[in-house]
Formats: C-alpha cells, sequence, structure tokens
C-alpha cells in the first residue's frame, strides 16, 4: 500500500512538473522506451503491445508505432470516412505520434478515446428575414476536449460550416489551446449562415436564435465560445447581449465569456503568427525584413498578420477573398494597407475595390496568387488550397516557407513536399495559438501581467516560449527540424498526461 501511495504521488508530481515547465524531457515522463511503471498506469511496453487496441473484427495488437497509427486512421476512416476535413486533422496528428507510440504505447489507447469528442451538438436556427419569411439554417457547437479546462473555441458563420469542418476545428482548438498553457479544452461550432449579404437587423434576428440554442451549452464555466470566420466584434456583441438576456451574468467588458460583448486584442492571432515566424526564421540567421509575402485571406486575422509584418520591415504584396486577389507588386505600406482595412470594415465589401484607389494594384492577375514570387507565405484562408503543385510552383519561384494562421491550409502530400525542398513551414496548431494566450478567460486571469508587459511582449514572449517548446520536443523525438511533428507530440502529451489521470471517461 506505502508504495503504491508512493507511485501515485510521484505521477501526480511527474504531471505537475510537465505542465508547469517545457523544458523537462518526455524521458522522465515514463522513460524512454515508456517502462516507467508510474505513468499510465502499471506494466512494461511490451505488455502494452500485447493488448488490444482495437478489438472489431478479432483482436488489433501492434508492434511498432507505425503499426498503432495504421490502426487509429483506419478506425477513424471507418467512422468517419464522410468528413474529409476531420480525417486530415486526425491523420496529420496520428501520423506524427507513431514514435510516441513506440516509445510509450499506453498513449495509443489517449489517442483512441480522443477520436470522439466529449460532445456534438447540432440544432435548428430559425429567424425571420426583413422580408418577414421565415429562415432556418444548422447550427453547431462540437465540445471536443475539457480535459484542461472548460472547453474554448470560436464560432464561424460561413457557407463552408458543416460537421466535418467544426469537428477538426474543435479538434485542433483542443491541441492549439494545450500548447498556449491557458488551462482550457477545445471546441468550437458555427452556423452555415453566410453574413456578408445579410442585414444588420437579419444578423442580430439570426445571432439571438442561434444564441436562444447554444446557451443551454454553453457559460463562464463550461463554454467560451470565441470570434472566428464571419463572427466577427459585432456578431459577438449580438450573441452576448443574447446570452446575457437569457441567463443570470454580468460580463465585464473586455473580459470572461465572449469579452463581455466587447472583444479585444483581436489582432492576437495575427501577430502571434507572425511572431511564430520571426522565431523560426531567425534560428536560421534569416530575418523578416525586406521579405516579399503573400497574405490570403483579407479577415481580421489577415489584416493583423499584415500590420506586423509591415512593422517587422516585411513587404506583403497581396490579400484575397472569395471574388479573388489583390496585388500590389510594390507591396502595401502602412498607408495602403489602412485603405484596405477601411474596404473590408464594410460588410460584404470584396478586395477587388482597392484597385479604384491604385494606380499599381491588379486583380486576380496573374491567374494564380501562387504565381506571384514571394519568400514567404502567410496562409489564412480555407482548408488545404495548397497542395503539391502549390509547393513546388512556390519553391521553383524562391519562396522559403509557409506559415498557416488559421487552419490546415497545405495538405498532406504539400506537405511532404515542402520537406523534399527544406522549406519552412510553421504549422497551425502553434502558429494560431496567439488567440489562445488572450481569450477572454485569460485576460480575466492575467490582466496585470498583460498590462505590466504590454500587449506586444505579452504575445511575443508566449509565442517564443511556444516555438522552442515546439523545437525542443521534435528534437528530442529524433524528428529534429520537423516543427509540425514536435508540435502534435508536444501538444499532443500535455492533454494525454490528464486524460491519463482521469481513466477512461
Amino acid at each position: 500500500m506505502i508504495r503504491k501511495f508512493l507511485l501515485n504521488h510521484q505521477f501526480e508530481k511527474n504531471i505537475i512538473l510537465r505542465h508547469q515547465s517545457s523544458t523537462v524531457p518526455l524521458s522522465q515522463f515514463g522513460g524512454v522506451h515508456g517502462t516507467n511503471r508510474t505513468v499510465g498506469g502499471t506494466g512494461s511496453a511490451k505488455l502494452w503491445r500485447n493488448k488490444p487496441l482495437l478489438k472489431r473484427g478479432g483482436d488489433k495488437i501492434f508492434k511498432t508505432g507505425l503499426e498503432a497509427t495504421q490502426l487509429l486512421i483506419g478506425e477513424a476512416a471507418r467512422k468517419d470516412s464522410l468528413s474529409p476535413e476531420f480525417m486530415f486533422s486526425w491523420e496529420s496528428m496520428a501520423t506524427s505520434l507513431s514514435v510516441v507510440f513506440d516509445r510509450m504505447p499506453k498513449y495509443a489507447w489517449v489517442m483512441k478515446q480522443l477520436l470522439e469528442p466529449e460532445r456534438t451538438i447540432t440544432f435548428r436556427v430559425a429567424w425571420l428575414d426583413d422580408t418577414g419569411v421565415s429562415r432556418v439554417n444548422r447550427g453547431y457547437r462540437v465540445q471536443y476536449s475539457s480535459a484542461l479546462g472548460p472547453y474554448e473555441g470560436g464560432l464561424s458563420f460561413s457557407e463552408d460550416v458543416n460537421l466535418s469542418t467544426m469537428k477538426a476545428a474543435a479538434f485542433d482548438s483542443t491541441f492549439s489551446n494545450a500548447l498556449s498553457r491557458v488551462n482550457l479544452g477545445g471546441a468550437y461550432g458555427g452556423a452555415d449562415f453566410v453574413p456578408f449579404n445579410k442585414s444588420e437587423t437579419e444578423i442580430q434576428r439570426f445571432c439571438q436564435s442561434y444564441m436562444t440554442e447554444l446557451s443551454k451549452y454553453i457559460g463562464p464555466d463550461t463554454d467560451l465560445p470565441g470570434m472566428g470566420d464571419g463572427v466577427t466584434a459585432a456578431e459577438t456583441g449580438y450573441l452576448y447581449g443574447q446570452y446575457k438576456r437569457l441567463n443570470d451574468h454580468y460580463g465585464q467588458l473586455g473580459k470572461g465569456l465572449l469579452w463581455g460583448g466587447a472583444p479585444t486584442y483581436f489582432s492576437a492571432q495575427g501577430y502571434g503568427a507572425v511572431q511564430f515566424a520571426k522565431y523560426m526564421l531567425k534560428d536560421k540567421d534569416i530575418s523578416l525584413e525586406g521579405k516579399r509575402c503573400i497574405v490570403t485571406g483579407s479577415h481580421y486575422v489577415a489584416l493583423a498578420v499584415a500590420e506586423k509584418l509591415i512593422e517587422f520591415g516585411a513587404i506583403p504584396v497581396t490579400f484575397s477573398d472569395s471574388s479573388g486577389f489583390i496585388y500590389e507588386p510594390t507591396g502595401f505600406d502602412s498607408a495602403k494597407l489602412k485603405t484596405i482595412k477601411k474596404i473590408k470594415s464594410e460588410r460584404g465589401a470584396r478586395v477587388g475595390r482597392y484597385i479604384i484607389a491604385s494606380t499599381s494594384a491588379q486583380f486576380n492577375d496573374p491567374e494564380s496568387i501562387f504565381d506571384i514570387p514571394c519568400d514567404l507565405i502567410f496562409s489564412c484562408s480555407k482548408y488545404n488550397i495548397i497542395n503539391e503543385a502549390a509547393v513546388t510552383k512556390l519553391s521553383n519561384k524562391g519562396c522559403k516557407g509557409i506559415i498557416e494562421c488559421t487552419n490546415q491550409t497545405v495538405d498532406s502530400a504539400g506537405i511532404v513536399a515542402m520537406k523534399k525542398r527544406n522549406m519552412l513551414h510553421g504549422p497551425y496548431r502553434a502558429a494560431t495559438c496567439g488567440a489562445g494566450l488572450v481569450n477572454g478567460l485569460s485576460l480575466e486571469q492575467n490582466e496585470e501581467l498583460i498590462k505590466q508587459k504590454g500587449f506586444d511582449s505579452y504575445i511575443d514572449e508566449g509565442m517564443r516560449n511556444i516555438y522552442e517548446e515546439v523545437k525542443a520536443t521534435a528534437k528530442e523525438f529524433n524528428t529534429r527540424g520537423d516543427l509540425n511533428a514536435g508540435t502534435n507530440i508536444a501538444s499532443f502529451i500535455r492533454v494525454a498526461d490528464v486524460m491519463v489521470t482521469h481513466g477512461s471517461v
């Protein structure tokens, strides 16, 4: 009994240390080969490999980490073959974790638990348009994991919203938040509603109807929704107003649930992505100064990316939206960026309007945005738009790297092609962590620290710590330089260590 108590006490101590310090190697938490009996329950690596990971169609055991990964991907395909975005995120994570399963087979069972979100909510959103016609959309909230704390993740109002994209975003949010060390779980939600062609009264009515149902599943200690594609400061205000109307809740402006209806620091995600790129380049003795950068997208994240790039002396040359892209051969400076911001502040405005204000800008010329010569790509747009062919084209034109600033925009073949061509890759689960550093709950908990250090310095320090942890983890697992693998392993271990203590739940 005494020995059992000491083992459990040491396990809890190890977990605490692991969460407190990014410099403690994983080899101290289970042993390099997973034979330490104080982690993940009793038993050696050999014992776990003799247990069936899956039992469908006979016992499925694995001898190597790669076999475990293949079993997990196969099980995901059986359940989610009609969810391509989720399958892509799952395969990306599972593939990186094969080296973890080699050393510590126990973690394969944790990954199996993560195949299913804790809760998936779909609901009808009925509202009246300005002509009095009843309209119906489908609403979602996928609450993926609460292992580290209350669910947290954005909301998206877009034609691209479906169960697959929401499940993928919630899965990714789980690990981005884990890497941010903000003690939050992961979730994501939204609706297949397009705000850009609606009036303000229609948007307000829709938001109120959406929140009437969503409010049953969220709260300050349960789930903290955030901003996302199509959910800007205006939508956030409408959503919080309806939540406050339905619940006995008195939020503070800029803090807590939905920032009390007044989002602050929504440039954090874009700034954080550029800060991550800065440290990634610095390791190669490269500076952002003077680098020509393609920026895809033109929402608040893309605009923040461009703003920080200009501050660092880089030259953003493009913006895009669903209508196409604009290309400024001499680059955007602060004055030109201000014009873009003014255009995009009008609901439904397209980036093509910018050519009226510029004699040098080109609209959808050349044919593809990836035909434009550049040094770096800061991708702030949709899933998997950069494939192997695009990577090859970009590399041949001298592009040195791609930083994913919103979600996974480079597909699996593209990532492989980038490795072959020694291109730098800023993976989205790490590069997007800036948003988690200043979500409403973090602002509530760290307000004095942010004021003391200043917003820019706070984000810079957070992203530097994240980059160093990702780099160190990649080195520890013999994938030196592979930031995508380092990101996936570091974030997974943080979630998995806590899940182990909770048991099979």
